[in-house]
């Protein structure tokens, strides 16, 4: 019985890949014969994991779609219609917006990975580029997608970034009634919102994780000694022209991180099951209430994967300064490979310089969002805002300079197994 069960699956197979012949090198070249670094610590799984939360995210949406109304006279009621009659509308509904959250989650740990392992140093720049690419769609997405439920929040929060375009010389005003098709966040926002969000940016989101994953294939991943194993000797168990000390990514990598997105599962189940709202830092109490133009909620503030930007936004007291703050703190990004001067890759060879500097600039980037989700009107807030506004593009702007300064420790010629 098993021979006839083998002998059927590989004559299927055999009859796949006759008809689909590019599919096992294919398969080869980012699996089986893709070798990856074999020190990868537990830093290195975050990037697997914005994946799975990347599945979830368009899974449950479609689901969601089926029954959503991007109107605005009906979109709250469709909400409460999921939740309350759909059978499993409720679960379905706070996967997604608990997805929505370990997404920004598993993904700014992965920047900071980067950051801490020069992940953004040559051969890699086209890597960082592209995963910046990645972060600002993936804002412009979950923004559009908070403002569909069409609460409270959604109404107000919609109304308040829209007109930050308002800002802009001359064209400001007509630009805004343009994004929003209205004086007002309306229906013709809600369409348009919905189309892009559950469409057009989608499409560009995967195209730019598929270009993310071949560039990184492509040049080989960085490890947390910062050692190119490209260039160290060759020849391992597997082949003789593969780097010594690179593993297969599949079997031993796709077992191991299976392991840590069963135990990051749990925890979303618990989060989903338990406290989806997760004391209003997931899902804010104001938009469980329908969006009313006429009442204005206490506090205005956005979702908390915003709310660092939103500091620096608040704490500039020309409007049009910060806008321009506020979008030059994404944009600096972008320039990271090239403002690193230094000449190891990973923080665990560089001085106590770079790792101080590092550790504040983390610091500050989280008490900024603790000052983003606050009211606002604390004027001790602000003077601490501005100032951590300005240790963070002063970390960048002047990382050309500590970057050569910083002492550094012998870079090994192999891998190290330490953690």
């Amino acid at each position: 019985m098993s021979n006839v069960i083998v002998r059927s699956v590989n004559g299927v197979w055999d009859w796949f890949t006759e008809r689909a012949p590019a599919f096992m090198p294919f398969y080869r070249k980012h699996m089986s014969e893709y070798y990856a670094p074999k020190n990868f610590n537990i830093w290195y799984i975050f990037g697997v994991l914005s994946l799975v939360v990347l599945v979830n995210q368009l899974v449950t949406g479609i689901f969601l779609t089926m029954h959503f109304k991007p109107s605005a006279e009906e979109a709250f009621a469709s909400i409460e219609y999921i939740m309350r009659d759909v059978e499993w509308g409720w679960l379905i509904r706070y996967m997604h917006s608990t997805g929505a959250s370990l997404f920004f989650i598993v993904v700014y740990i992965h920047m900071f990975r980067g950051l801490m392992y020069g992940s953004y140093q040559k051969p890699r720049e086209l890597v960082w580029i592209v995963g910046m690419l990645i972060y600002l769609v993936l804002m412009a997405e979950a923004f559009l997608g908070y403002v569909l439920p069409w609460g409270q929040m959604s109404f107000w929060g919609a109304k308040v970034i829209i007109s930050l375009f308002g800002a802009i010389p001359v064209i400001g005003n007509g630009l805004t009634e343009w994004i929003m098709g209205d004086y007002l966040p309306s229906d013709a926002t809600l369409n348009r919102f919905f189309a892009l969000h559950v469409i057009a940016l989608p499409l560009v989101l995967l195209l730019l994780v598929a270009l993310h994953i071949f560039a990184l294939h492509e040049v080989g991943s960085n490890n947390p000694d910062g050692v190119e194993i490209k260039k160290g000797p060759k020849g391992n168990r597997w082949s003789p022209n593969a780097p010594a000390d690179g593993i297969p990514f599949h079997p031993y990598y796709t077992v191991k991180d299976g392991f840590y997105v069963c135990f990051f599962l749990i925890i979303g189940a618990f989060i989903v099951f338990f406290a989806p709202a997760f004391g209003g830092w997931f899902l804010e109490h104001d938009n469980f209430t329908e969006a009313n133009r006429l009442v204005t909620p206490e506090h205005i503030k956005p979702v908390w994967y915003y709310t660092p930007y939103y500091a620096m936004l608040r704490v500039v007291p020309h409007k049009l300064s910060g806008v321009l703050v506020m979008f030059g703190a994404i944009a600096i990004l972008f320039a990271v490979p090239w403002l690193d001067r230094a000449k190891v890759k990973s923080y665990r060879y560089r001085g106590l310089l770079s790792k101080v500097l590092l550790g504040l600039f983390a610091i500050s980037f989280i008490w900024l969002g603790k000052i983003g989700a606050g009211p606002g009107t604390d004027p001790t807030e602000t003077i601490i805002g501005r100032f951590l506004t300005a240790y963070y593009f002063l970390f960048f702007l002047t990382m050309p300079l500590w970057t050569v300064w910083d002492k550094t420790k012998p870079v090994p010629d192999r891998v190290t197994m330490h953690e």
